[in-house]
């Protein structure tokens, strides 16, 4: 019998069962992994198949079926002559029986040990909403008792990694607990809910796609994009990380499951050497495993410094300080604490930290005198205020000390492919900071269209009501009548300048108000509970809240609306269905959809949200 199937049956856990009856009761003659592009008529590289033949004779002890792998080849063609050329394997058909769950491979499996012998394995929290209970750190000003740390994947192993999110967990009993009660039932929330037990506890993070990369994991909650193995003896936990940390963890495991997303459990199914890989870690953490530290500032255990770095010494093994940084991130930093942001890990004098980060803590102290007090920074000279280069360049040069030059300025601007620093600022900055800061942005570069008109950067954490009625009157309004005066002197291009900025104002105005068009709609809050007029809850995130200043009238890019360049958000439906509780519920209907859509893209006049809390108080 000769049948063509994808390569999970080879090795899914749920096809466990039949592969043990078939390999006890039927002769396993060949198999040749074809994998994906192996017909013309199947398109699609998910589409890995195989090509497999049994004989209905029971097999004798030393029966020893053939076997080829031609899934590296490329096309119909190359597969075809790999067949006829390359070399196959025989194994036999009793070892194959030994594997563990019984996979069917092309190489003996079998092992004295096994990684589950030492270890246990976590599937992390699904939420079923992430846009509603996930963001990134920087999107909220402080945990405050409502988020907690949630930990995700690396895409290349490394000490630390995977720190930029936060959950929205209020204690495990607000609206996730109920949200995934209505939808699961309460005694299916630990199917969510889950991973309890890792936390609090050390262990090794495994991204459960591609090469499988590893963290070290600290304890925190963490996401259903990677799993946690933990070992069941506390002195085995750095052999663990070693083995994991190298090739031979993730070929072993793909030897197992070649599937694009292995499952947990698969991950224990591997061969592990306990006495090797004590002796690997012996050697490579005898002072043992680092604590945690980063030099990137997309994770929450950055030191905020702009260009000091905590390293590896592979000499001492153990962390140091390293030498200073001059890439693509130090400019970013540099503005972040020019408008006065600092990392969470500075904030926090319990959050544990290699001694190094909290060495660089007392360095940050130098910008004390130079971050800007209400996170409003014009780029030309307003106010009597600096233009926001030579604030930038003083913060640069705090930074460096007598390390700073133009030598290492230029260095700079090559990393953020500049020759200027005020072009930079002016023209680059915030497509750059959109980008490293995954399109979620915290520093908003706000302007009225001109190269040589107002713009200004603004923290968005301190960007409130009160925030941007002093950026409308105090800071453009000075730019306006700075303006009508050059007009007057006969200055050439003020007359344009000046229609600029009006216009920008009138849009600020508007957005102030926040009516229908320029408001802020968040899908998981009622009518009643909806911000009127720019009063942004930051427990939004930056997606939903930025949304009236891309929505205003574009003054440069496509879309940007007053900002200077279009970070890659939008506001389609969220994938899911909601519950029948959400208070939008209906709204897909409106929208030529199905009830519990998730709809992003809604608008609401002022005098509905106003009635709708005049009813309420009545």
């Amino acid at each position: 019998m000769q049948s063509v199937m994808p390569q999970n049956w080879l090795f899914l856990k749920d096809y466990r069962h039949q592969r043990a009856s078939l390999l006890t009761n039927q002769k396993l003659v060949q198999l040749i992994r074809l994998g994906s592009g192996a017909f013309d008529t199947i398109s699609g590289e998910n589409v890995k198949a195989i090509l497999v033949g049994f004989d209905n004779n029971i097999p004798t002890e030393s029966h020893s079926p053939w076997g080829i792998d031609i899934s590296m080849f490329r096309g119909v063609c190359d597969k075809s002559n790999a067949l006829t050329k390359e070399l196959g394997v025989n194994l036999p058909q009793k070892s194959l029986y030994l594997n563990p769950m019984h996979v069917i491979a092309l190489e003996d499996l079998t092992s004295d040990s096994y990684l589950a012998e030492y270890a246990e394995s976590f599937a992390g929290v699904c939420t079923g909403d992430y846009p509603r209970f996930g963001r990134n750190y920087w999107e909220i000003l402080n945990k405050g008792g409502v988020w907690e740390f949630q930990s995700s994947t690396v895409s290349v192993s490394k000490h630390w990694g995977g720190l930029s999110k936060v959950l929205l967990w209020e204690n495990g009993q607000g609206s996730l607990y109920k949200f995934v009660s209505q939808r699961l039932g309460e005694k299916n929330v630990g199917s969510w809910l889950r991973g309890n037990t890792a936390w609090n506890r050390r262990g090794i993070s495994v991204k459960l796609m591609t090469k499988l990369p590893v963290s070290a994991f600290g304890g925190n909650k963490f996401d259903d994009n990677v799993a946690v193995l933990q070992p069941k003896n506390e002195k085995h936990l750095l052999a663990i990380q070693c083995y994991c940390e190298s090739e031979d963890f993730s070929k072993d495991v793909r030897k197992v499951n070649d599937k694009l997303a292995v499952k947990t459990q698969y991950l224990l199914q591997v061969p592990f050497n306990l006495n090797k890989w004590l002796k690997v870690a012996g050697e490579k953490y005898p002072k043992g495993f680092p604590l945690p530290y980063s030099n990137d500032p997309t994770q929450w255990i950055f030191h905020g410094h702009p260009c000091s770095s905590v390293v590896w010494d592979e000499e001492t093994k153990t962390t140091s300080i390293g030498d200073l940084r001059e890439d693509d991130t130090v400019l970013q930093v540099a503005v972040a604490r020019l408008l006065g942001y600092r990392w969470p890990a500075e904030l926090d004098e319990e959050m544990e930290l290699a001694p190094e980060i909290r060495e660089v803590f007392a360095q940050n102290k130098v910008f004390d005198g130079l971050v800007d007090d209400d996170g409003i920074v014009c780029i030309p000279a307003i106010r009597g205020e600096k233009p926001a280069v030579d604030r930038l360049e003083a913060i640069l040069h705090a930074a460096y000390g007598d390390k700073w030059s133009a030598t290492v300025l230029n260095n700079l601007l090559k990393s953020v492919k500049s020759r200027d620093l005020n072009i930079w600022l002016r023209d680059k900055f915030f497509e750059q900071h959109c980008k490293l800061f995954q399109h979620r942005p915290f520093i908003w570069h706000i302007w009225d269209g001109i190269p040589d008109g107002f713009s200004a950067l603004v923290n968005y954490h301190q960007l409130d009501y009160k925030g941007l009625e002093r950026l409308i009157y105090t800071y453009l309004d000075d730019w306006i009548s700075t303006q009508i005066q050059l007009e007057k002197d006969g200055d050439e291009g003020a007359e344009i300048r000046l229609a600029a900025s009006r216009n920008l104002r009138k849009q600020l105005e508007d957005i102030l108000i926040g009516e229908k068009g320029l408001d802020i709609f968040v899908r998981w809050k009622s009518l009643a509970e909806q911000p009127i007029g720019w009063n942004p809850d930051l427990n939004d995130g930056v997606r939903l809240n930025i949304r009236p200043f891309m929505k205003a009238k574009d003054v440069g890019k496509k879309d940007a609306g007053i900002l200077r360049s279009k970070p890659n958000i939008h506001w389609k439906k969220d994938r899911g269905t909601d519950v029948t509780s959400a208070p939008w519920f209906d709204l897909g209907l409106e929208y030529g959809g199905k009830q519990g859509d998730r709809i992003n893209d809604h608008h609401l006049t002022l005098a509905e949200k106003k009635a709708s809390r005049m009813n309420i108080n009545d």
